[in-house]
């Protein structure tokens, strides 16, 4: 049996569910079906809630539409926060304990932090944001928790520092919340594959 437009079978989703404690990252390329997947693990779960950490733009269509295609994809009565700066905040402060909290993405949430703290020095940046995602691994501990992730740097070195900046944080972030996770996938042309857990 399928899970309606997630492509993973009940019994795989129904043995995740079981087994899902604490942290799990599912990690995937652009279009890779990392977030569908990542949906589906919350899909038994009665209380979701859908931390969204993109923030619309009235200039940026193209991200709009994105925005657009996720609200669409997910169920109606999953609570949706939007915090694209401090999700870490939101899971000890608001989040019920029983609810299972999905963090997508967290690409976009890393961005949103460099963009905030683009003042500082490189090193500085990497600090303040390498802290940021500590911070979050550790305010998932001992709660339902999915973070959705791109694995970026597989391909061409950027020939920008800012984009060789970003892709070195969102590698090093990747590797503390994959450490400190309890699960690890990654999803390759929509097929999950764990690395952990």
């Amino acid at each position: 049996m399928t899970l309606f437009k997630f492509g993973v079978s009940l019994s795989f989703a129904q043995k995740t569910l079981k087994d899902l404690i604490m942290l799990t990252l599912v990690l995937g390329g652009a279009r890779s079906g990392k977030s569908r997947y990542a949906e589906s693990l919350c899909l038994k779960f009665q209380e979701v809630v859908y931390l969204a950490t993109a923030r619309v733009d009235k200039t940026d269509d193209e991200m709009n539409r994105r925005i657009a295609r996720h609200r669409n994809d997910r169920p109606g009565h999953w609570k949706v926060v939007e915090e694209p700066l401090n999700p870490a905040d939101y899971l000890r402060n608001s989040a019920a304990e029983d609810s299972i909290v999905l963090v997508d993405c967290v690409t976009v949430w890393l961005s949103n932090l460099m963009w905030e703290y683009r003042a500082e020095s490189k090193e500085e940046i990497e600090k303040i944001v390498l802290r940021k995602v500590e911070d979050l691994a550790f305010a998932a501990r001992g709660r339902q928790v999915v973070a959705v992730s791109n694995e970026v740097g597989g391909g061409i070195v950027p020939d920008n520092p800012v984009a060789r900046s970003f892709r070195d944080v969102q590698g090093l972030g990747n590797q503390i919340l994959a450490r400190e996770a309890e699960r690890v996938v990654i999803v390759i042309a929509g097929l999950p594959l764990t690395l952990k857990g």
